[in-house]
């Protein structure tokens, strides 16, 4: 059990507040609260598992509020759900199953890999431009993508977000802001997966699940509310660099 100070609560809860909103806009607010667990104490295992079980409230409030754009995408939501659940929960028999120093070793990449991801997120989008609504998705590459993306949430899960919309906007033919919805909604079903797998068998902190929980879900809800208001951008660039940071710290420390 971590022994938080006062200023380390405040620390937790605007963490927790602000990775909430900046996944609802821009995705990668996990990379935000797994330094913050870090910076209060935890090792990197602890504060991974824990990250994943504070973050599922903050996709409740996203996909609350994204209601509106969910309509309409039934047989994408049921299909996408299906193999995301499954992805998930192989990425949690990884990190359960193979020794500690493989997750120290492999950590540090993927915190750099997914802050990287991140960065040019913009520009894929660009490159991919918004295609016509009533194209075809294409399921044969989609499906496997979003289950390997899936795997990849469940097994750390740092910039998830970034990678579900990026892989959604190449494969599934709709509206971004749409896409943007159902990411949100196959984040919850991955951090689902990982709630109640990590709650059976791992290191989870519940002390500071209690304080995250429900300012994620604060942060995701007014984040899903003004997405379009706030400086998607700032966020952006600042969870890549302190991702960036954080991978480098972990690779010599």
């Amino acid at each position: 059990m971590i022994e938080a100070s006062p200023w380390q609560l405040v620390f937790l809860i605007a963490a927790g507040l602000v990775a909430g909103a900046v996944n609802a806009v821009a995705g990668g607010g996990s990379l935000l609260v797994f330094p913050a667990l870090l910076a209060v104490g935890l090792p990197p295992l602890s504060a991974n598992v824990t990250n994943s079980v504070a973050q599922w409230p903050g996709y409740v409030g996203i996909v609350a509020g994204a209601r509106t754009e969910l309509r309409g995408q039934r047989r994408r939501i049921l299909l996408t759900s299906a193999v995301a659940a499954v992805g998930s929960a192989v990425g949690c028999a990884l990190l359960l199953v193979l020794p500690g120093s493989v997750f120290d070793a492999v950590v540090p990449v993927l915190v750099i890999l997914a802050s990287i991801m991140m960065a040019v997120g913009p520009w894929l989008k660009k490159r991919i431009g918004n295609p016509e609504p009533e194209a075809p998705d294409r399921l044969r590459w989609l499906l496997p993508s979003v289950f390997l993306a899936a795997v990849y949430g469940g097994y750390f899960g740092g910039a998830l977000g970034v990678i579900l919309v990026s892989t959604l906007s190449l494969l599934a033919n709709d509206k971004l802001v749409r896409l943007n919805a159902l990411k949100g909604l196959l984040s919850l079903v991955v951090a689902t997966v990982t709630v109640v797998i990590f709650a059976i068998d791992a290191p989870v902190e519940w002390k500071a699940v209690a304080i995250l929980a429900p300012t994620t879900l604060v942060g995701g809800f007014l984040g899903a509310k003004l997405a379009r208001r706030l400086p998607e951008n700032v966020l952006r660039w600042a969870v890549v660099l302190l991702g960036i940071a954080v991978g480098l710290y972990l690779i010599v420390s």
